[in-house]
């Protein structure tokens, strides 16, 4: 099959865009954002749901068990950053279920925009691990929540290792090394980059929210501007970079670097001696949500055992049913970077703390203008 017939069946949902990247690479082909909203716009239907969600997750091998029941897979619609997300949501596009992370739960209950998931209407419920259910401001009414966690992980390093001469331990400064200007690349929501720079500029979480914080961790991300060749929320573009060389080191979530591995590329995801950034994300319904049902179906087929299959196996993701995690031997797991208990991974670093609106929006506008330049 050609690039072309790939590309077709990508759009016609019969082939994953990961798995599209994957050939892609394994061909040698450069990768730039491929655009999946044709895709979907050619298979959209008034009678399914919609799920609003990050680049990546609008694949088919994450509704098996829903497309069993209806016959094909709900309609998408992507987010490279969860405040674009929210903006969004908030400027009247309605949704039945959308993907937002524990930092901006509290936030984003706070809009009345999102109404609880009723958990009896789950059947992997139960398998869910509680861990992850127990965030700050998840509580609603009657033993529901207002997110059901669906996957967890870090945002690291990856960096090829033919390429990147290590000077000591892993560390948050690789991405500041000043013999690889030009080289180096960062995922571009402050959801990600800001945090870091806080892991860098020692700046604990709990005290973000002050202008002692916000000085130190711009001057840190302001010095590291002028090294990176790229910021992008499009993963596959810093993959296929780092398959070719064009960059050696590059801040990315679990999945980059498992696909890459995959691929033969000899890459590493650091496990850095400052810790990584740990995050659990997870799945929110609209109030106004058309396909209330449907949207529950959605969440359980995201839950359920054979999504969680392939978001350890293919992504490198923590999964929240506790039955994926069977799936693997321990000895996998290791090698993935994972565990089937999350507070190994998570608590061993930095997981993020909600913070308010204003702090939110003054995070963003300052962070823009320092990719700008300013």
């Amino acid at each position: 099959m050609d690039v072309l017939d790939q590309l077709g069946s990508m759009r016609e949902g019969k082939m994953s865009r990961r798995a599209f990247t994957k050939s892609l690479l394994a061909s040698g082909v450069a990768v730039t954002a491929v655009p999946l909203g044709g895709r979907r716009a050619l298979a959209a239907t008034e009678e399914q749901a919609t799920y609003f969600t990050w680049g990546g997750y609008d694949i088919p091998e994450l509704f098996v068990p829903y497309k069993e029941k209806h016959g094909e897979v709900p309609n998408f619609s992507t987010f490279g950053g969860s405040e674009e997300a929210l903006t969004k949501i908030r400027g009247g596009f309605v949704v039945d279920v959308t993907h937002p992370c524990n930092q901006a739960l509290p936030r984003w209950v706070a809009t009345e925009l999102f109404q609880p998931v009723q958990t009896g209407e789950l059947s992997n419920w139960p398998d869910v691990m509680p861990g992850l259910v127990d965030l700050p401001g998840n509580d609603a009414e009657g033993g529901n929540v207002w997110m059901a966690p669906f996957d967890w992980g870090q945002t690291s390093i990856t960096y090829r290792t033919d390429l990147f001469e290590l000077e000591g331990e892993e560390s948050w400064d690789m991405l500041w090394d000043e013999r690889y200007k030009g080289r180096l690349g960062s995922l571009a929501s402050g959801g990600d980059a800001w945090w870091v720079g806080a892991i860098k500029a020692g700046v604990p979480f709990e005290q973000l929210d002050t202008q002692e914080a916000f000085d130190k961790i711009a001057a840190v991300m302001r010095e590291q501007r002028p090294l990176i060749r790229t910021y992008t929320d499009d993963t596959t573009t810093l993959e296929q970079a780092l398959s070719s060389g064009e960059m050696v080191a590059a801040m990315t979530w679990n999945s980059s670097a498992t696909l890459l591995k995959a691929e033969g590329v000899p890459v590493k995801f650091a496990d850095p001696k400052e810790g990584a950034l740990t995050w659990v994300c997870g799945l929110m319904i609209h109030k106004d949500a058309p396909h209330l049902e449907l949207a529950h179906d959605v969440i359980d087929s995201l839950l359920s055992v054979e999504s969680g299959k392939f978001m350890i196996g293919d992504y490198g993701y923590g999964h929240s049913n506790v039955k994926s995690f069977e799936e693997f031997t321990s000895e996998e797991l290791t090698d993935l970077g994972l565990s089937s208990n999350p507070d190994e991974i998570l608590n061993a670093g930095h997981f993020q703390i909600p913070q308010t609106q204003a702090w939110e929006t003054k995070m963003n506008g300052l962070w823009e203008e320092i990719k700008a330049g300013f």
